[in-house]
């Protein structure tokens, strides 16, 4: 009888566990579809808000998630950078950094070189012909001195020039530019604008 007993026993055992290791299976299965991946939860956090503080609840998140909203404003610091220049070595042409900087971005030239060149030709134009607002020395030889009506006229026309006969025709780099400018320099130009330039950096 005892055997008999045994025998049940084992007999509900291998039919039983198998089923019950089956419907285990199938409920974790069923769980885990039903809970979100952790980097689900976490993606609708705005990371900008978030901070690392150790162990956060991420149950306990609202469904909607609070904003702050407003317009970024970009200063463009080039234009004082320049102005400041001009300013610290008392130049006439203080007045006129907003323009420099924006005839260099119309004719795709470094916003520093109209000033370096300025400097290195008529110390920012305190040392000019009279009346010819020319502090480049552009087209200044000796058969006679280029002159413009205002700084603003010689800005504009200098930073043209530079793109139209040196920058489009190959003379990229500083030495290159002196080479045509100032043909007869020794490399003491192309070594005055660079530093001048390097001082508005």
């Amino acid at each position: 009888m005892l055997i008999w007993k045994n025998i049940v026993l084992l007999i509900c055992f291998f039919l039983v566990t198998p089923v019950a290791l089956g419907v285990s299976i199938f409920s974790l299965v069923a769980i885990s579809k039903s809970i979100p991946a952790k980097s689900q939860v976490l993606a609708a956090v705005d990371v900008s808000q978030t901070q690392n503080f150790g162990a956060q609840v991420y149950a306990s998140l609202p469904a909607t998630m609070a904003s702050v909203e407003g317009s970024a404003q970009i200063s463009d610091a080039r234009t004082q950078i320049v102005s400041q220049y001009l300013e610290r070595y008392n130049s006439p042409l203080a007045a006129h950094a907003s323009q420099l900087v924006a005839a260099a971005d119309k004719y795709g030239l470094d916003f520093r070189l109209t000033t370096a060149i300025a400097q290195q030709e008529s110390n920012l134009c305190k040392k000019i012909p009279a009346q010819s607002y020319n502090c480049w020395g552009w087209g200044i030889h000796s058969e006679g001195t280029l002159m413009f009506d205002s700084f603003e006229q010689g800005i504009e026309t200098v930073s043209e020039g530079l793109r139209e006969e040196y920058v489009d025709k190959g003379y990229i780099s500083i030495a290159d530019i002196m080479s045509k400018y100032t043909p007869l320099s020794n490399g003491s130009w192309a070594e005055g604008v660079t530093t001048f330039m390097l001082e508005m950096e």
